[in-house]
């Protein structure tokens, strides 16, 4: 017996332009066509979002802010306006919905959608990415870039290729010669350190890629080589997850100055724990995996964490995991710029509560 393959999906990769700096740019039309960083801008600030305008000078997120003004002079510096950007969101999450329920947010001003089921019956998955862009100008004032493709990975490369207010189709013909002509650091899921790992190897582009065995890609990438291995050849099986529970909540500090020792950086970690601790009491979930970050003056950068068999019952017992992970931490040779705590493998409080019960001895 022949197993059918599997039915071509139509995917959409929907990105907002700059979101963040083109929303201030929106409201404040003095900004347009300004280089403008949305972030802090102090000595130890960093930008959480750059206009294009900005991006000219090398300047992106996630840069200390210190080396965005020294690429870029006169860039303008805003402070994010959060509820505003989730607002707008929301919005934009609205629009998605109406061609259909299958919409994956990634963050505020990301999504896939899976339109292979054609609510409208519009008749093609493009000329949905169309509409949807159209929609999202009328209504919100900002662009959108969109990716057309039969599968995750390549709709978002198709959402990149275009940027900004652009839009790219990867049809089923051109998946595998589309991804062979990249460079490996453009490949969505392939980081820095392992793209420098992959250059080891010789390995610089899809095509690269593609020539190597399933069975060396795992041995030298773990479960990771059999998704490499697949979308070197533009193949990409995972689907389009409405709603993902969200994995992790954290929160973190940067300092007006270097800390030193272990009170003074211990009387940071409250704070932090009560924010985690606030998100978890909101959305009714606990988590049994706690994580502390600590990033020195030189920006190196080091993660300690532990993972309980019960989940973290309050703030006070997050504290204290936290405390005990900062610890080992000390004596430092450079000064601590910035502290966060995270937890992570969240699942529903009522769930984690039972499971305690049922570890109880009755």
């Amino acid at each position: 017996m022949t197993i059918p393959p599997p039915p071509v999906r139509k995917i959409i990769h929907i990105d907002m332009d700059a979101f963040y700096a083109s929303v201030e740019q929106r409201d404040d039309p003095r900004l347009k066509g300004l280089p403008v960083a949305v972030g802090g801008a102090a000595e130890r600030g960093v930008v959480a979002a750059a206009s294009y305008e900005a991006r000219r000078f090398g300047v992106h997120s996630a840069m200390p802010s210190v080396t965005a003004r020294r690429k870029c002079p006169d860039l303008v510096f805003i402070r994010p306006r959060f509820e505003v950007y989730r607002a707008i969101s929301g919005q934009i999450r609205a629009i998605l919905l109406d061609y259909t329920e299958h919409v994956e947010p990634l963050s505020l001003d990301e999504a896939y959608l899976d339109v292979t089921e054609d609510r409208h019956g519009i008749g093609s998955a493009t000329r949905i990415a169309e509409e949807i862009r159209a929609r999202i100008k009328a209504e919100t004032g900002l662009t959108a870039s969109a990716g057309v493709s039969y599968n995750k990975f390549l709709a978002k490369l198709a959402s990149d290729h275009r940027k900004p207010d652009g839009l790219f189709v990867i049809t089923p013909a051109q998946g595998a010669a589309f991804v062979e002509t990249l460079d490996i650091g453009k490949f969505h899921g392939i980081g820095p350190a392992t793209a420098r790992r992959m250059h080891q190897f010789g390995i610089r582009t899809g095509l690269d890629l593609r020539g190597q065995a399933l069975e060396f890609l795992q041995r030298h990438f773990g479960k990771a080589g059999s998704h490499y291995y697949n979308i070197a050849r533009g193949i990409d099986h995972r689907d389009v997850k409405a709603d993902r529970p969200r994995k992790s909540v954290s929160a973190e500090n940067t300092f007006m100055r270097d800390l030193f020792t272990l009170d003074e950086a211990g009387a940071e970690l409250p704070a932090l724990a009560d924010k985690v601790w606030a998100h978890c009491a909101k959305h009714g979930t606990r988590g049994r995996t706690i994580t502390l970050k600590v990033k020195f003056s030189d920006f190196r950068q080091q993660t300690r964490s532990r993972t309980q068999a019960l989940a973290v019952a309050g703030r006070d017992e997050l504290l204290t995991h936290g405390l005990r992970l900062l610890e080992p931490v000390f004596p430092v040779r450079r000064g601590i710029r910035l502290l966060g705590l995270g937890l992570s493998t969240l699942g529903e409080a009522a769930e984690e509560t039972g499971r305690a019960q049922l570890g109880l001895a009755l």
